[in-house]
């Protein structure tokens, strides 16, 4: 297999979001909005949930649907992988805990991890207010830092808090739109620097690692969604 059929499932309402995932994943993507439709079928080798601005906690009915359409994917052992939102769809999905952390962590940071998607310390991206704190039965913690949880793995879905498509244009917009006081915006902004998004271009290698392994689980027959 060359390219891999990825559903990439949009929770996001930035309008970088679909360029940053295109530029990152080397796979043909098929796009869904999550907020108006989710795929009628599971028969992709892999599927990706993004960011959003929202809380998978949240009554909300499209966010209840996304997390039954992530669990059947995962009753079926496809390859998943969530982003921040998605990461924590994920976890609600497989009966983890997600909840508000009464702060918010935003910048570039470190990042330890220990996983198949990366398993060095890496810098990266973040912007969140809510993480889990509670992994799903039987997952592995694939990466952590002061914050908490900053990765999951159970069976084929993996899961990160962090944002590793973000260019630097999307880091400066997300964080002009943050509602924090004006001092902590202007301290995150002044770290937004060709510097420090070289250091976070290292862990964008987490996308070709999970490609590569949406490649071999493809190869192999018996594990084909249908």
């Amino acid at each position: 297999m060359q390219r891999p059929r990825i559903a990439l499932l949009n929770a996001s309402q930035e309008p970088s979001t679909l360029r940053n995932f295109r530029r990152e994943l080397d796979a043909d993507l098929v796009e869904f909005a999550v907020r108006e439709e989710l795929p009628e079928t599971f028969a992709f080798d892999a599927a990706v949930v993004t960011g959003s601005r929202a809380s998978v906690y949240w009554d909300e009915p499209w966010i209840d649907a996304l997390v039954e359409w992530v669990d059947e994917a995962t009753d079926r052992d496809m390859p998943l992988l969530g982003v921040c939102f998605g990461h924590q769809v994920l976890a609600e999905a497989l009966g983890g805990t997600v909840e508000d952390m009464g702060e918010y962590e935003i910048g570039y940071r470190e990042v330890e991890g220990d996983g198949l998607l990366f398993d060095d310390t890496v810098t990266a991206f973040t912007t969140h207010s809510d993480a889990v704190t509670e992994l799903p039965p039987g997952a592995e913690r694939t990466a952590e830092n002061d914050y908490g949880i900053h990765g999951f793995r159970a069976g084929n879905a993996f899961g990160v808090q962090f944002h590793p498509e973000y260019d630097m244009e999307t880091a400066q917009t997300v964080t002009l739109g943050k509602e924090l006081p004006d001092e902590r915006i202007e301290r995150v902004l002044d770290g937004i620097t060709e510097e420090n998004y070289a250091a976070a271009c290292e862990a964008k290698s987490l996308f070709a690692n999970f490609t590569d392994y949406v490649r071999e689980i493809a190869d192999r027959p018996e594990s084909r969604v249908v």
